[in-house]
């Protein structure tokens, strides 16, 4: 096949990228390489430097080369960030997603896998979360990626636009060469390993008093290996289905504590931790059920143990920024 990735030059686009052409396909990645350097984006890929909201851009790379498949990765991610500046999480997720759709119908492309989100349900009702389930989002960051689900369903049903959209949980780990790494980072697993690194000299907890065993945040983990597999079936599903809507997670939920304390288990190191309050729009739980995935698709995760993902993890962060000192 022939695919575009849009954000493959990131952590999770990158990893499907590498692993898409592992398996012989022809790869696109249009990424606009903020902070980045060319030599993140795999070998083998061609790479377009751009913004999705470029119409005239987009609408070149679509008319040039006639592509099997997007799969649609670029976006802001913080949703800390989201609740302080949620007009650019409106125009970078939402309002150039609808950019890319127009520019895919008027270029004849009708099949996009849609990286979406667990934020799209905000506080669940009960756990594991089901595809079923209400989408209230908590924070900007899960409305701006919920408001493109809608979209989805309207041209789905209005222009038959075939899509799959995949809703992660807690992404983590990394595969043989290429892991996680954000300028600046804020995701708990690398931001530990820093402490074990000693780049960083605590980890910080917000909010210790959650109604969980431990007082802290219960968080889905899946590996990125893992999620880049469902990324690959879900496009293919859509050969013989015109809407898909999974959750991708491990179906076991840790807590903020669980996981410093592997990253002990793993690292050998000590981890110094600092209390702080709640973030605004982080829900308590986000346990996923990945079942219909597994059921309709044959997906199969091969990393279920936490320590199992921080260990893949911690080797890339050593081979990143060498041993601990």
């Amino acid at each position: 096949m022939v695919i575009l990735v849009t954000g493959g030059a990131g952590y999770i686009g990158g990893t499907v990228t590498r692993l898409l052409l592992k398996a012989g396909h022809k790869v696109t990645v249009y990424d606009y390489m903020r902070h980045k350097q060319d030599s993140v984006v795999a070998e083998g890929a061609t790479l377009v430097k751009g913004d999705i909201g470029d119409a005239e851009l987009l609408t070149k790379v679509l008319t040039e080369k006639k592509y099997d498949g997007v799969l649609h990765f670029a976006a802001l991610i913080e949703a800390g960030e989201s609740m302080v500046k949620p007009e650019i999480f409106f125009r970078n997720n939402t309002a150039s997603t609808l950019n890319l759709l127009e520019t895919m119908l008027k270029t004849g492309h009708n099949k996009l896998v849609f990286s979406s989100t667990a934020a799209c349900y905000g506080e669940p009702e009960s756990s594991p979360i089901f595809e079923e389930a209400k989408l209230q989002p908590t924070n900007v960051y899960g409305e701006s990626k919920l408001m493109v689900e809608h979209m989805l369903r309207w041209f789905n049903q209005i222009h038959g636009f075939r899509y799959a959209s995949l809703r992660y949980f807690n992404v983590a780990g990394a595969i043989e060469g290429y892991g996680e790494k954000h300028e600046p980072e804020s995701h708990l697993i690398p931001l530990i390993l820093d402490v074990a690194l000693g780049r960083r000299k605590s980890i910080r907890v917000y909010g210790s008093d959650y109604p969980t065993p431990d007082g802290t945040c219960i968080r889905d983990y899946i590996h990125v290996a893992d999620l880049a597999d469902a990324h690959l079936l879900a496009l293919k599903g859509l050969e013989e289905n015109s809407k898909l809507i999974y959750n991708i997670g491990n179906g076991q939920g840790f807590s903020v504590r669980e996981v410093i304390d592997s990253v002990r288990r793993v690292s050998g190191r000590e981890i110094v931790v600092e209390e702080f309050g709640r973030r605004p729009g982080d829900p308590g739980v986000l346990v996923a059920s990945s079942a219909k995935i597994i059921r309709e698709l044959g997906w199969c995760p091969k990393y279920l143990e936490l320590d199992q993902i921080i260990e893949s993890a911690w080797k890339w962060h050593k081979h990143l920024y060498g041993e601990p000192k």
